[in-house]
């Protein structure tokens, strides 16, 4: 259904618009029809479709910021930032903590709505989400609840968690990101498989249709705790072709969309005036994972003289300084733990090629690479692809749309992986996921770690369960080291998220960061009339 508010537009106009016909671009370039302006707010994401809209399985930057208009946490990160210190109550009015913080009670909302009619929250839900969260068969975020006991409800509104051992960053797996989002029990149990196509959650907007390689739609919640959104509908339009998405704006068939991550497009952008361009953390930290179950690469030569041929400075000065950061380690620059002192790869052609001549390799090699084709990740990889020529190892790229390349590299598919991405800003969550053995690839705990690395295990869970924080920075600092001695990936930068808006959309706070890699829509979004 089409819908147009007779507040901004004449009768006159809405006969006029039966005989106009509107374009919108699709993921492929085609047009369709599209929705009346004023009531809708279109988006273009970058990326072909979608993988899944179930919360504790939505890893992707197509799929999380959806995910983050139809869910909630207990707790939640102020709009417009990605702050740990910025957290404040969401689904939970308030909590209690023991005092050796290991007994945390959460006290609920009251009267807040599931999505359609799937009735009212309550700490059967919670109970239900957040367990499910920490089940590495339901949830690839498990690893982010080691440290629960138990998770029990106190009465119908009250939740209580036993830890087995203080988690000072406890209180962000709980937010409004990845494992922290609470879904409705009910709907999961009777839909089944079916729950991550016909996602049910208490957030703002609530699910409406999903046309594969075209949209997802979402509605307004009308009973939405903390307001009716002024936005009646999302169109969020999965579009991978950077110059259509940036047509489709310039023509006003879109709304908000997610720029190009380089410097002289935000500069040129900018300099035009038509949009409002937004840079904002967390930045996605780009590495190139290197597959040690892939031979040669199972040698650590050849890994040490990968990363002997990769320039990151040439990489940096390429992207540009005000959406890049340069990375010194394996955890993202500015996390809590991050370690610099091995220090980056320095780049060194002439000893990567003595370096392949002693692995065995004096006439260089050949890898078979899988790469996006989205512009976050093709034009670097070429670049790459340049610099290991001169060492002599010849990439031989295979370049796919970006839900392929999703599902070929969890497949193993690519003996180098160039990967980027955020998450909790803490040395731990990082480290689990891209480097711990059981997030390798392959096994049925896997998350990211594309390189199948194991050697900093003991580490990584020794300073999950210590109660130092000293001792905790040393665990995470020795477990940086032998992941750089090992060679397991090359830190390559951080590329921050770079989004544009049209001057009539007023997001309803300051954009500083977003977790969920997006502008959130929130129900004090407004759009203005054209």
């Amino acid at each position: 259904m089409k819908y147009v508010s007779m507040k901004y537009v004449s009768m006159k106009y809405v006969y006029m618009l039966a005989f106009c016909i509107a374009v919108t671009v699709n993921a492929t370039g085609d047009v369709s029809a599209a929705e009346a302006p004023g009531t809708t707010l279109q988006i273009g994401a970058g990326g072909s479709d979608i993988t899944t809209l179930d919360p504790h399985r939505a890893t992707t930057s197509t799929d999380k910021p959806l995910i983050g208009l139809m869910f909630n946490g207990l707790v939640r990160f102020k709009p417009g930032s990605a702050d740990p210190k910025d957290l404040e109550p969401d689904l939970a009015e308030r909590w209690e903590t023991s005092p050796d913080g290991r007994v945390w009670t959460f006290f609920l909302r009251k009267g807040v709505k599931f999505h359609g009619d799937w009735g009212s929250l309550t700490a059967d839900d919670v109970v239900y989400s957040l367990t499910r969260a920490a089940d590495p068969s339901r949830s690839s975020f498990a690893a982010d609840f080691s440290a629960v006991e138990s998770i029990a409800k106190v009465d119908g509104s009250t939740v209580r968690m036993t830890l087995k051992y203080p988690d000072p960053n406890f209180l962000g797996r709980l937010s409004n990101y990845h494992g922290g989002n609470i879904v409705c029990k009910r709907a999961v149990e009777e839909l089944g498989d079916k729950f991550a196509s016909n996602p049910v959650g208490t957030g703002p907007f609530a699910f409406s249709e999903h046309e594969t390689q075209r949209h997802v739609k979402l509605v307004a919640n009308e009973g939405y705790f903390r307001g009716r959104p002024q936005i009646s509908n999302i169109m969020y339009r999965t579009i991978p072709s950077d110059s259509a998405r940036e047509l489709a704006f310039a023509s006003g068939e879109l709304d908000v969309i997610q720029g190009r991550r380089e410097q002289r497009w935000v500069d040129m952008t900018r300099q035009r005036g038509n949009m409002v361009v937004d840079v904002f953390r967390p930045g996605e930290f780009r590495t190139l994972h290197i597959s040690s179950s892939i031979p040669p690469l199972d040698d650590l030569k050849v890994r040490q003289a990968i990363a002997a041929a990769v320039n990151l400075d040439d990489l940096v000065q390429f992207v540009g300084k005000s959406v890049s950061l340069k990375g010194c380690s394996v955890v993202p620059p500015g996390y809590i733990g991050e370690d610099c002192s091995s220090g980056a790869y320095a780049y060194d052609p002439v000893k990567a090629k003595a370096l392949l001549a002693e692995a065995g390799y004096p006439n260089g090699l050949t890898l078979k690479v899988v790469v996006s084709n989205i512009s976050a990740i093709l034009p670097t990889m070429e670049i790459i692809q340049r610099q290991l020529a001169k060492a002599g190892i010849k990439l031989d790229m295979s370049v796919v749309d970006h839900a392929t390349y999703q599902s070929q590299i969890r497949g193993n598919a690519s003996a180098l992986v160039f990967y980027g991405a955020a998450r909790f800003p803490v040395a731990d969550t990082y480290l689990t996921e891209f480097y711990h053995s059981s997030s390798s690839i392959g096994k049925p705990t896997a998350v990211a770690n594309f390189s199948h690395c194991d050697v900093a295990d003991a580490d990584i869970q020794a300073a999950r369960v210590e109660g130092s924080v000293e001792r905790q920075q040393e665990l995470w600092k020795e477990a940086q080291r032998k992941i750089h001695d090992a060679v397991c990936s090359v830190p390559l930068f951080e590329l921050q998220q770079v989004w544009g808006h049209s001057k009539r959309v007023n997001y309803g706070y300051e954009l500083k960061g977003a977790m969920n890699l997006a502008p959130p829509i929130t129900e004090a979004t407004t759009l203005m009339p054209r």
